[in-house]
């Protein structure tokens, strides 16, 4: 066998620094997490805990079970709603055209543009106005309303590879629409559906700032608020705030994890 060459030598190497690099944040975070608040102080973020306790983990988790729970109410809502939606949308606008079609998507595409600073005092104002402000039920709404444009957009986007001859086939043999939904566009859905899914549940999930200025109460605060509560009023207690952002992290790490090369497979599609 050839020995390697000496510039796949040298890629390895550097492939190895960048996998060092990128793993040390999580690296630190974990070795925080597992530490007592005096061990923080006295060592450094990456030096492994000499003394390693689950207390910070423990703590963290009791502080956070309720915002978790109230995070998966709204990924569940939200996915399940803007999924469905957005489905339903995106066949329409990728096969059956209308007038004024084209000028309606644009309008509904537009909407993933408009930043949430400029929606905020208006949507304070209208949850308000129906009683919604300060608890779960409006994040539920937003969250719903707020991720059909992009879950329409992604929809049609990979409606549009499924052949027209399947849908015409099926007007001959007399099926409707909504047979043809079912029949014909639901059964290839499944990477459409995976990959809006995985999406939404990043930006629900991550969510912050509606979060802060929705919701009043810790029975009522999605995670991510909570989780920046930890950090206490006078000293910042890293260990905690470490532990809190692993547990904040792992959901979403594990279905990546497991569903990943569905959405990889969507991206080369779209």
């Amino acid at each position: 066998m050839k020995a390697p060459k000496l510039s796949r030598i040298i890629l390895y190497i550097l492939l190895g620094l960048f996998a060092i690099l990128s793993l040390l944040p999580l690296w630190s975070c974990i070795v925080t997490a597992l530490k007592t608040s005096k061990e923080v102080i006295l060592t450094t973020p990456v030096t492994p805990p000499l003394h390693p306790t689950l207390t910070p983990l423990m703590e963290s988790l009791n502080y956070l079970r309720r915002p978790l729970i109230n995070s998966l109410v709204l990924v569940g809502s939200g996915v399940m709603v803007s999924c469905f939606f957005g489905s339903i949308l995106g066949y329409v606008f990728s096969k059956r055209r209308f007038p004024g079609s084209t000028i309606l998507l644009i309008l509904v595409i537009l909407c993933l543009y408009v930043p949430p600073q400029v929606q905020l005092i208006p949507t304070v104002q209208t949850m308000s106005k129906m009683g919604l402000h300060g608890n779960l039920g409006s994040l539920v709404l937003l969250y719903m309303l707020f991720g059909i444009p992009m879950c329409t957009f992604i929809f049609k986007t990979l409606y549009d590879e499924i052949p027209d001859s399947f849908i015409n086939a099926a007007k001959v043999d007399g099926a409707g629409t909504w047979t043809i939904y079912q029949r014909i566009i639901l059964p290839l859905s499944v990477i459409p559906f995976v990959v809006a899914a995985l999406l939404q549940i990043t930006v629900i999930w991550n969510d912050y700032i509606w979060g802060l200025v929705l919701t009043v109460g810790k029975a009522n605060l999605p995670v991510t608020v909570a989780m920046a509560n930890l950090k206490g009023s006078f000293v910042a207690e890293w260990n905690l705030q470490m532990a809190g952002a692993l547990w904040v992290a792992l959901p979403t790490l594990i279905i990546f994890l497991f569903l990943g090369k569905y959405i990889m497979r969507g991206y080369t599609g779209m």
